[in-house]
């Protein structure tokens, strides 16, 4: 008996969450563009007032050799790598993003938990990066 069957069948592997790029769209609009702008090149009405400027999210990939960083897009969205660059760590609208109750792969392959909101925000902040 192999192992790999016995785990589906017993429901431990969980698939990979849906992605719904037009959600994630609109969950950029009302919550990240303040700061990133609706462009999302980092240029929002906050970006002045923040001790760090925010960055452009279009070249997140190309300043990764072309391999879009999803573990630290995910990591930064729901506070496990913190960002201070407005007295309060990102994002600042708190439970929106937190949780862990879907799977998506990380750059290398290997599944991270975070919440459907952030697959969303993940699938939405990819179909913008530029070379």
């Amino acid at each position: 008996m192999r192992i790999i069957p016995l785990v589906l069948a017993l429901g431990f592997a969980s698939p990979a969450a849906a992605q719904d790029v037009m959600q994630g769209e609109a969950i950029f609009g009302f919550y990240c563009a303040t700061c990133h702008g609706t462009s999302a090149t980092g240029n929002g009405p906050m970006s002045p007032s923040l001790v760090v400027a925010p960055t452009n999210l279009t070249l997140l990939a190309s300043r990764n050799d072309g391999v879009f960083p999803t573990a630290r897009v995910v990591m930064r969205i729901d506070g496990r790598d913190p960002l201070v660059s407005h007295g309060s760590m990102m994002p600042v609208y708190g439970d929106f993003f937190e949780g862990t109750d879907v799977a998506t792969k990380a750059e290398t392959g290997q599944p991270i938990m975070t919440s459907q909101p952030i697959v969303d925000l993940l699938a939405y902040l990819e179909s913008l990066q530029q070379e």
